[in-house]
């Protein structure tokens, strides 16, 4: 794709969900959402092959059923108010709807079989966007909405999600396809907290974003597509093989790192609700995400190459790909721990 046509439909994108994020009236979010999904498209069928194009028609009819519902929702909350303001809605049947409308945006389970699929048919840099900028524009609805909807439903959505994440993502060695439920799991947690704090879903959603993009620039960086391909990256790239161990383990959750402290903080607010099975029961479910990132870290940084690379001039080896934003994305992906006190401070 050329440059200019690629900056035009980036901001596109980026206006439709900035667009979402300032509006107060559901007609203007109905408009960005749309705006959205159209300008996605071109950027998902990047490299034009038969995998792309299935993947792209996959995500097309998903979010559009999804944008109906949305509508339906709307038109529904329009009749019974009469106004089109975000902030009133009296009605469960409306509030129910727009919340199955946007968890089918997110890809929550039980609407959440697109998600692999659509990920691992696109390529790498689509998928980055697909997983991380995709997300903003549902949840901060679901943030704006969070009083009048239903905790049972959103509950239940959470834990099937958390569920679908661990159990989908265990025998799985396409990178794309493990990042693609890893990110299932997430929203499970996200979801989980939004009707109790939904400032924590926030604090998630920011460092599940940097996590998520840290991982998929390092795989980007390594041409990594599968986990045997991940396996050859000591030999190349050793410092590159280490940091992937630490932002795995931080996507899995594991103290000290920053993936622990979402985490933490969550099922701390769900005790406090008196929720304390969902909690230990989703605390139990993240160990299976841990298992699958675990050997990734294993296939990546714990197993040796059958013969050790000795050849002197390892120039063609290196990477000639930006990693301008790759320090920062390792930083925040890692070392947020002793800034927890802050965060609870604030929310």
């Amino acid at each position: 794709m050329k440059p200019p046509i690629l900056a035009i439909i980036m901001s596109t994108v980026i206006s439709g969900t900035i667009m979402v994020l300032i509006s107060s009236q559901w007609l203007t979010i109905w408009i960005g959402f749309e705006m959205n999904m159209l300008a996605i498209i071109p950027i998902l069928m990047k490299k034009f092959n038969p995998r792309a194009m299935e993947a792209s028609t996959k995500y097309f009819l998903t979010q559009a059923t999804a944008s109906m519902l949305l509508m339906l929702g709307i038109i529904i909350n329009l009749l019974l108010t009469g106004q089109w303001t975000v902030l009133n809605m009296p009605n469960p049947i409306t509030s129910n709807m727009m919340t199955v409308a946007l968890a089918m945006k997110l890809g929550l389970s039980p609407f959440h079989f697109w998600v692999p699929e659509v990920t691992q048919g696109v390529p790498m840099s689509s998928g980055m966007i697909l997983l991380t900028w995709q997300k903003i524009a549902p949840l901060s609805i679901l943030y704006q909405i969070a009083p009048s909807m239903n905790p049972n439903l959103l509950t239940t959505m959470a834990i099937m999600s958390v569920l679908v994440g661990g159990w989908g993502g265990l025998n799985q060695t396409q990178l794309r396809k493990i990042l693609a439920y890893s990110s299932i799991a997430h929203m499970g947690w996200m979801i989980a907290v939004t009707t109790y704090n939904p400032t924590l879903m926030l604090l998630n959603l920011t460092i599940y974003i940097a996590m998520t993009l840290g991982t998929f620039m390092l795989f980007m960086l390594n041409s990594s597509t599968t986990t045997l391909s991940l396996s050859h990256t000591w030999n190349k790239l050793p410092l590159i093989a280490s940091l992937i161990l630490m932002i795995m383990l931080s996507l899995g959750g594991l103290p000290p790192l920053s993936g622990f402290v979402p985490k933490w903080m969550i099922i701390h607010e769900l005790t406090k609700n008196d929720m304390t099975i969902v909690a230990t029961f989703m605390a139990m479910t993240a160990l299976l995400n841990l298992y699958f990132y675990m050997r990734l870290t294993y296939a990546t940084a714990l197993t040796m190459f059958p013969s050790t690379n000795t050849m002197k001039m390892k120039w063609q080896f290196g990477s000639t790909k930006n990693t301008t934003l790759l320090p920062p994305l390792i930083v925040i992906s890692t070392m947020l721990l002793p800034l927890t006190p802050m965060m609870l401070t604030l929310f």
